[in-house]
């Protein structure tokens, strides 16, 4: 117990646990990102219907905005949490998951935004054809794209970025 512990608070992990950090450091990103894509969904640009499981979720009034509006909005929205979320991730991985030196640091964090890119792009392209062409609510949309993005980044990070 004592080395499984050491293995999350230090440095030397085994794959697995290197692994699970990927995910508790994902998911911390991922929280921040879904926190600023629902919060600029809401008030910076409109992106949801009143159909919405998250507008129903929080008893939140919203107007009717068209799809092409909608698609619009949500990929501004996910691009402006993706440039906050991202740099969660970054931080997080270099203190706690991987080791930084494969590149010098600036070169570091321009392939981890190159990556993250990307990812956010392939997501978000996913995400505007599922509610520009079959109407798919926000939520779900959205969902589709977080899944997108989470595989490509820990291939990409873990194999082309960090040191293993």
């Amino acid at each position: 117990m004592r080395n499984l512990l050491s293995q999350f608070t230090g440095r030397q992990h085994s794959p697995l646990v290197q692994f699970i950090k990927y995910a508790i450091a994902g998911a911390i990103a991922t929280v921040v990102h879904i926190t600023l894509f629902y919060l600029g969904a809401l008030i910076l640009m409109p992106a949801l219907t009143p159909g919405d499981p998250v507008a129903k979720l929080l008893h939140v009034h919203v107007g009717l905005v068209s799809d092409a509006v909608r698609t619009r909005n949500s990929i501004i929205d996910n691009v402006v949490a993706f440039l906050f979320s991202n740099l969660t991730a970054y931080l997080i991985n270099i203190v706690w998951v991987f080791e930084s030196g494969r590149h010098n640091r600036v070169r570091e964090i321009l392939y981890f935004y190159l990556v993250s890119g990307i990812s956010v792009v392939l997501g978000s392209a996913l995400m505007g054809f599922l509610i520009h062409h079959f109407g798919v609510i926000t939520t779900l949309a959205f969902g589709a794209n977080v899944v997108v993005s989470l595989l490509i980044n820990f291939v990409l990070r873990k194999y082309f970025i960090f040191k293993g």
